[in-house]
């Protein structure tokens, strides 16, 4: 099983799952969340609502994770988990390992072989670069991941690429 890093695109990576940092209501909103929304066309939003109306109606919890179609994107499924925002005073970090280990149990329930991940809490929720990087290959190292063969950290900057190579290598 590999994990790597790379700088780009979330909605243009091919993946049969796809991570969603969402917020709980699922309803699209920004940063990653919207791009994937918008890249997605209707039938995310329809499987979100469908979500929040028989699962989740008070909203997905932070850490927490749950599967959709992918719509438009090219993958089978949209993964959507809700990190802890650090700017409101949620600084747990096992919060934000959850969002990826709860995020991986999900892909195995699919059958997931490869999972693409966006650095989550590291845009608007204020987590560090080196804390998200830390937080993210940890949690993700530490699962036991069967029948998942690649994990990918699509990260939108050339800091998040850094920060993540840099925590990649020291596991290596």
């Amino acid at each position: 099983m590999s994990i790597d890093a790379v700088r780009g695109d979330l909605t243009t990576e091919r993946a049969d799952a796809l991570v969603n940092a969402a917020n709980s209501s699922l309803y699209g909103g920004g940063g990653v969340d919207g791009a994937l929304h918008a890249a997605a066309g209707p039938a995310l939003l329809a499987a979100c609502r469908e979500e929040r109306a028989t699962r989740w109606p008070d909203g997905l919890p932070v850490g927490e994770a749950v599967a959709t179609v992918a719509g438009l994107l090219p993958a089978r499924w949209v993964i959507h988990t809700v990190g802890p925002n650090r700017n409101a005073g949620q600084t747990d970090e096992r919060l934000l390992a959850s969002c990826y280990t709860r995020s991986l149990d999900v892909a195995q329930d699919l059958r997931a072989r490869t999972v693409a991940f966006p650095a989550i809490g590291a845009g608007v929720y204020g987590w560090d670069a080196a804390t998200a990087a830390r937080v993210a290959v940890g949690a993700v190292a530490a699962h036991p991941r069967a029948g998942i063969e690649r994990v990918r950290f699509v990260l939108f900057s050339e800091r998040l690429l850094a920060a993540f190579a840099a925590e990649l290598a020291t596991r290596a």
